[in-house]
C-alpha cells in the first residue's frame, strides 16, 4: 500500500496542531527561558510572537483551502515559486520536525525528571526520554487517528490543570498585585523583546502540523482552515494569559524576575507557592504528557513530510512508502526517530531543560526561514490567480516584517554561546539541500512535473 487513509474529522487535525505547539509544555518552560532576556516583558514578547504568528498563519489557511497535501510547505512554496523552493521548504520544514522531536523528548525527560523529584526520586532526565521515544514511535507507527486522540486528551486535562492554578494566583492577586505592567517594554528595551520573541515562536512553532494531514482529513478544504485558525487563537489566548499569570506570580521586582528566569519548572515553583505540593506534582506531570504530545505531534508530521520528499524520488522511493495495515509512513518515521534518538543521547551530560532550549531554538530559525518565503509565495501566487486584493496584500507583508525582524533580532547583537552558533547550523542545512537539487536534475524535474498537475 503506497497512499495515505482519509478520514480524519476537525478535531483530530486540530489535535495535530495542538500537539506540537504543545501548550501546556510551553508554559512550563518557555516563559523562565523569555524571562531571561526580556525580563518583566514576557507577556509583551508573546504577545508579539502572537500576533505574528496570527499574521504567518492567514497564508497558510490560503493555501489549505486549496490544496490537500501531505507536503504542507514543501507543495505550498513548489507551486508558487517552483520545484527548487518547494523542495528546500520541504527541506527546511523537515529539520524544524526533526529538531522538535528531539527537543521535546528531552523536554518529556526534563519534566519527568522534576515531576519524579518532588516525589523524591531522583533520575537522569535521559531516562524517561528514552522511554517516551520508545512509545511516541509505536503510537506513530499505528495510526494518525489514534496518536491524534491520544494527544487531545492528554493536553486537555493538562491545560485545565494549568487554568485552575491560573486562577488561584490572579485570584490571589499575585505576588504583588495586578498590573499591566508586564505588557510594557521595560528596562530590557525592545531588541531584547525582540530576542525573547523566539520563544514565544518556540511555543507557536508547528500550528501548521494540521497541514500535513492534507492526505488524511475526510474534508481537508474546510476542515485544515478551521484547524489551523482555531489552534492559532486558543493557543494564543492561553499564552497571554498563563504568561502574565506567571509574571505577576513570581513578581516584577528584580527579586522575582530573577527567580523566574532561573527556575527550570516555573509552573511546579508556583504551584508549591500557591497551591501545594501536591498541585505542583500534578502540573508537572501534566507538562510530561504534553511535552510527550508535542514530540508525537513533530514526529508525525515529520515524517509525513519525509514521506512526500521520498514519495517524489528524495534518496529513495522506500520513503515514501506506507503501512500496509495502518497506513503511516513508517519507514520516513523510522529515519526521525532515529535521528532524533541520536541527538538527545549524544547530549546527556546537558541538562534536559538546555537540549529542549537548544534544539528548540535551531528549530524556529528553520521554521521562520520558512514562514517568511511561505508569505511571499502566497503573495506571488494568488496576486497571479487574482483571487487576493486589497488589504489581504497587508498582511503576509505585515508578517514579512515581523519575521524578518525577529531573525534579525537572533543575530545582532550577536547571542552568547551556544545560541550564537545556531543560525550557521541552519544554513549549512539549507546549503546541503542547495546541493541536493544542484545535483539531482531528476529529482526537481518530477517535483515539477507533480506541482505543474496540482489543482487550484
Amino acid at each position: 500500500m503506497n497512499g495515505l487513509r482519509r478520514g480524519l474529522g476537525i478535531w483530530e487535525t486540530m489535535a495535530l496542531s495542538i500537539a506540537i505547539m504543545a501548550p501546556t509544555a510551553a508554559m512550563a518552560l518557555n516563559g523562565s527561558l523569555a524571562a531571561s532576556i526580556a525580563g518583566t516583558a514576557v507577556p509583551l514578547s508573546f504577545l508579539g510572537a502572537f500576533i505574528t504568528i496570527a499574521l504567518v498563519s492567514y497564508s497558510f489557511v490560503e493555501f489549505s483551502r486549496h490544496y490537500a497535501t501531505a507536503g504542507s510547505v514543501y507543495a505550498f512554496n513548489g507551486v508558487a515559486l517552483g520545484p527548487r523552493f518547494g523542495f528546500l521548504s520541504g527541506w527546511a520544514l523537515l529539520f524544524t520536525y526533526i529538531a522538535f522531536t528531539g527537543a521535546s523528548m528531552a523536554e518529556v525527560g526534563a519534566f519527568f525528571q522534576t515531576f519524579l523529584a518532588l516525589l523524591g526520586v531522583q533520575v537522569s532526565w535521559i531516562i524517561p526520554a528514552v522511554v517516551a521515544g520508545v512509545l511516541i514511535w509505536w503510537l506513530a507507527f499505528r495510526s494518525i487517528r489514534l496518536s491524534t486522540r491520544v494527544t487531545l486528551v492528554f493536553e486537555g486535562v493538562s491545560v485545565v490543570l494549568i487554568l485552575i492554578l491560573a486562577a488561584i494566583i490572579l485570584g490571589h492577586g499575585g505576588a504583588h498585585g495586578l498590573t499591566m505592567q508586564p505588557f510594557a517594554i521595560g528596562k530590557a528595551g525592545f531588541s531584547a523583546v525582540a530576542l525573547a520573541s523566539v520563544f514565544g515562536f518556540l511555543s507557536f512553532a508547528g500550528f501548521e502540523g494540521a497541514a500535513t494531514l492534507g492526505e488524511e482529513s475526510a474534508n481537508p478544504k474546510r476542515s485544515i482552515p478551521l484547524a489551523i485558525t482555531s489552534a492559532v487563537f486558543l493557543v494564543g489566548a492561553f499564552y497571554l494569559l498563563i504568561s502574565y499569570t506567571q509574571s505577576v506570580g513570581f513578581g516584577l521586582g528584580a527579586g522575582g524576575v530573577k527567580a523566574f528566569a532561573g527556575s527550570t519548572a516555573p509552573l511546579a515553583t508556583l504551584a508549591s507557592t500557591y497551591a501545594g505540593a501536591a498541585m505542583a506534582a500534578m502540573i508537572m506531570f501534566g507538562a510530561t504528557i504534553s511535552a510527550f504530545a508535542s514530540a508525537l505531534g513533530t514526529a508525525s508530521g515529520g515524517s509525513r513530510i519525509l514521506f512526500a520528499l521520498g514519495r517524489d524520488g528524495f534518496i529513495s522511493h522506500s520513503l515514501g512508502k506506507t503501512h500496509p495495515k495502518h497506513a503511516s509512513p513508517f519507514v520516513a518515521l523510522a529515519v526521525i526517530m532515529v535521528i532524533a534518538f541520536v541527538s538527545d543521547l549524544a547530549l546527556i551530560p546537558q541538562l534536559g531543560t538546555n537540549v529542549f532550549g537548544w534544539l528548540g531554538t535551531i528549530g524556529v530559525l528553520s521554521l521562520l526561514l520558512v514562514y517568511l518565503v511561505t508569505q511571499v509565495s502566497a503573495i506571488k501566487l494568488f496576486h497571479s490567480v487574482g483571487r487576493w486584493k486589497g488589504f489581504q496584500f497587508i498582511i503576509p507583508v505585515l508578517a514579512i516584517f515581523l519575521l524578518a525582524y525577529t531573525l534579525w533580532a537572533n543575530i545582532y547583537p550577536i547571542p552568547a554561546a551556544p545560541f550564537n552558533y545556531f543560525p550557521y547550523l541552519v544554513i549549512v542545512w539549507i546549503l546541503v539541500g542547495v546541493v541536493i537539487v544542484l545535483a539531482s536534475p531528476k529529482l526537481v524535474r518530477t517535483v515539477g512535473e507533480k506541482f505543474t498537475k496540482e489543482e487550484f
